[in-house]
């Protein structure tokens, strides 16, 4: 199917814009030892920025889903980029750990509202036929921002130290002046604009049994990524010694692996349905661990690294088209991001979590990771199987909301 200029712009800012957010966010976990040093606090309460910045994130989404919902997705964009790109040069100012923890939390804020916004813009822009590999694509903008920040980290940290890193994050706000001359406004907000629409506290409380599903899918779905990524350059350095090279190409082997994931399993939604690839690429993980978590050489860990995110990745690959394809069509800037940042929310104790008990045990971060790693893929292998497909639905259709007393089973929660 051929795509016009304008689905191709759109489908580029909204990579680009979920890319360097994540790039900002991960500048961070690649210097925990380092701000622990200078400001001579123990790595968890480091940590406790990290922990911050993911509990934030659901205020941002309902704040700019809201916006988007009712002014549009291409303005609320740009203020969200600007926002969290400003907010990471700040933190390089920090002159103590409690401004960074602050500044690390309104960073929060404004990461939590860019992948709903991106998402439903994209979603409801690009060819139906289209919309997994897509999906597969946004979500690898993730990983590329974790693989830039490793290229920074590899390249420049010995130069620049870590408030240079936060300093190189105001890059993502030149990212405004592409969107604003390139991108158009979704046409499925526009056909929407004109009808009337519930409330977003309305339509929240209407579709409590979905949300409440979508909100622990996604908390099991959070502890998978962000317990198999935050705290992994922290696990090379401490528990194996490795220098600031060797880190950063681990990693950007783990990211490569990412993204190949992300891709093919978006790709592959298309043809065997969103759960299965879920479903699949979630219990991948399994005969990983050892290889990913227990390996010595460098090459062995690298290798384990890649697989890992091939299967973390892979099933996240398939979560922006599934969101937005079971979400309420006038909450679809608001319920996908909200859903997914709550879960945030509740997984946000992973890094403190995992570095205590890392530390509990003489720095073993190998079981710490070993141990949420492989209890998320089983337990997302098994929520994934009550949802199901909507491939393909029409996004520009307001289908009507359930009654809130009908008591009724919302489609995406109904057997096939």
């Amino acid at each position: 199917m051929t795509w016009t200029r304008e689905q191709i712009h759109v489908t580029t800012a909204s990579y680009l814009g979920w890319t360097l957010d994540a790039f900002d966010f991960f500048l961070m976990v690649f210097i925990l030892k380092d701000i622990a040093a200078e400001f001579h606090a123990p790595l968890p309460s480091v940590a406790l920025a990290i922990t911050l910045t993911l509990a934030m994130r659901p205020v941002g989404a309902l704040i700019f889903g809201r916006l988007a919902d009712r002014f549009g997705r291409r303005p609320t964009m740009m203020a969200n980029i600007l926002c969290y790109a400003v907010l990471e040069l700040l933190s390089g100012f920090s002159p103590s750990l409690a401004t960074l923890i602050v500044l690390r939390a309104l960073f929060g804020i404004a990461m939590g509202g860019e992948w709903g916004v991106g998402s439903a813009l994209t979603m409801e822009t690009v060819p139906a036929r289209s919309r997994g590999f897509v999906s597969g694509l946004l979500q690898a903008g993730y990983p590329t921002g974790f693989l830039l920040a490793s290229l920074v980290f590899g390249l420049f940290y010995s130069h620049i130290g870590w408030r240079g890193m936060f300093f190189v994050g105001i890059l993502p706000a030149l990212l405004v002046i592409y969107v604003r001359s390139h991108v158009p406004e979704s046409p499925a907000w526009k056909q929407m604009a004109s009808q009337p629409r519930p409330s977003r506290l309305a339509g929240l409380r209407q579709q409590w049994k979905l949300a409440l599903y979508a909100v622990v899918l996604m908390t099991a779905f959070n502890f998978f990524s962000h317990g198999t990524q935050d705290l992994y350059p922290t696990f090379l350095r401490v528990q194996h010694g490795f220098d600031a090279h060797t880190v950063s190409l681990v990693t950007i082997v783990l990211n490569i692996g990412a993204i190949v994931g992300g891709l093919a399993c978006g790709t592959l939604s298309e043809r065997i349905g969103r759960r299965w690839t879920i479903f699949g690429a979630a219990l991948f993980a399994l005969p990983v661990l050892p290889l990913w978590a227990y390996s010595h050489s460098a090459a062995a860990l690298a290798a384990g690294a890649f697989l890992m995110q091939l299967s973390v990745q892979g099933a996240w690959g398939v979560i922006p088209v599934h969101l937005n394809e079971i979400s309420p069509p006038a909450l679809r800037a608001t319920f996908p991001g909200l859903v997914y940042q709550l879960g945030n929310l509740l997984a946000s104790v992973n890094a403190t979590m995992q570095a205590s008990l890392a530390t509990s045990r003489g720095n073993d971060y190998a079981f710490a990771m070993a141990v949420v790693a492989g209890t998320v893929a089983v337990v997302i292998a098994g929520l994934i199987l009550f949802s199901r497909e909507h491939r393909g639905v029409d996004m520009g259709v307001q289908a009507p909301l359930a009654p809130a007393s009908g008591g009724g089973v919302h489609p995406a929660l109904a057997h096939r």
